[in-house]
């Protein structure tokens, strides 16, 4: 316990300055790009004059130098306001509180079926890698993970939602149908269905074939061979000693993968339609609502922190090797 806690405590430590060299080159990067949002905004309504034009970007504070907004924008963050979207109209904490939660839902159900489904996949290929189960599991993921996600989610929509007519063909829930508590979350979870399977078939097909490599890697060890040649029963030795050895490159890919499907959830939130915090980075970056981008950017950074501190917290569980270190440490 007490090296988990000394755990969390340095890995908070350390993401203090991540993300302020985020929340700095994020700024610097979208400050540095050409246009803004009062050249989205005008262009959008046909253009206007110069005095129109500079009326709008005084009221954005977009008339001040580089490093007035910068240390403007540091006040705000440090007051915990992320600022006013500019496309919007609106805070952009509230943008983001109202979107976020759809593409969490969305990324944390497809992480968890793909990681429990391959992980329980691999461990079949990885039992015996070279009998035809375990050549087909292999040969199979390889074909999925080669399917661009556009298209399967194209395909899965096509079939499942226009022609069976089995699950909704887009949306996060039905709009204004007045479903509370359990009905709400049937008609959420259906809503999820075509979605999360997209999701889940690429990154599943990827943790089966890292499952399947890791088993047969460790199989080969010598504290595995030892335990053979004490005669072990072939269950222990796989229980006790493979899986929980093969697990610790799955866990790292969860960790990674977490950061990509938050950032390619964008191309299944548009196909779907679905209000997520992807389409809003989209949106953001049509509307060149810098504010709103930076918001994001953050965002995304302190969601990818949080779930690397639960990948750690797994790394101390399943290796007791990183437990020690941190006692010691």
């Amino acid at each position: 316990m007490i090296g988990a806690i000394r755990l969390v405590r340095r890995r908070l430590l350390t993401s203090i300055p991540v993300l302020l060299i985020v929340i700095l080159f994020g700024f610097l990067l979208l400050e540095g790009s050409t246009g803004d949002a009062v050249d989205a905004y005008l262009g959008s309504i046909g253009g206007g004059d110069a005095g129109l034009r500079q009326a709008l970007r005084a009221s954005y504070g977009l008339d001040q130098s580089l490093f007035a907004r910068l240390l403007l924008y540091l006040g705000s963050l440090a007051r915990l306001d992320l600022g006013w979207s500019v496309a919007f109209n609106r805070p952009v904490a509230d943008l983001i509180a109202e979107r976020l939660p759809n593409t969490l839902l969305l990324m944390g159900s497809a992480l968890c079926v793909s990681f429990g489904m391959g992980t329980i996949l691999g461990i079949l290929a990885g039992i015996k890698p070279d009998d035809l189960r375990g050549k087909v599991l292999a040969i199979g993921s390889l074909i999925i993970y080669a399917i661009p996600s556009f298209w399967l989610a194209l395909v899965l929509s096509l079939i499942f939602a226009v022609r069976l007519r089995w699950f909704p063909i887009s949306g996060i829930e039905t709009i204004a149908s007045g479903k509370t508590g359990f009905e709400r979350a049937a008609d959420v979870a259906l809503h999820l269905v075509l979605p999360v399977a997209t999701l889940s078939l690429i990154y599943m097909a990827l943790f089966l074939r890292v499952m399947r490599s890791s088993m047969m890697d460790v199989a080969k060890l010598d504290f595995v061979v030892s335990a053979r040649a004490k005669g072990l029963s072939r269950s222990r030795i796989l229980f006790r000693y493979i899986l929980r050895n093969s697990l610790l490159p799955v866990v790292t890919l969860f960790g990674l993968q977490a950061a990509t499907m938050l950032g390619g959830s964008v191309v299944v939130e548009s196909i779907f339609a679905i209000p997520g915090f992807g389409r809003l980075a989209q949106e953001a970056v049509n509307g060149r609502d810098s504010p709103l981008l930076v918001g994001i950017i953050l965002t995304s950074a302190v969601v990818v922190i949080i779930v690397n501190l639960l990948v750690d917290l797994a790394y101390a569980v399943l290796d007791p090797r990183i437990r020690v270190t941190e006692r010691r440490s």
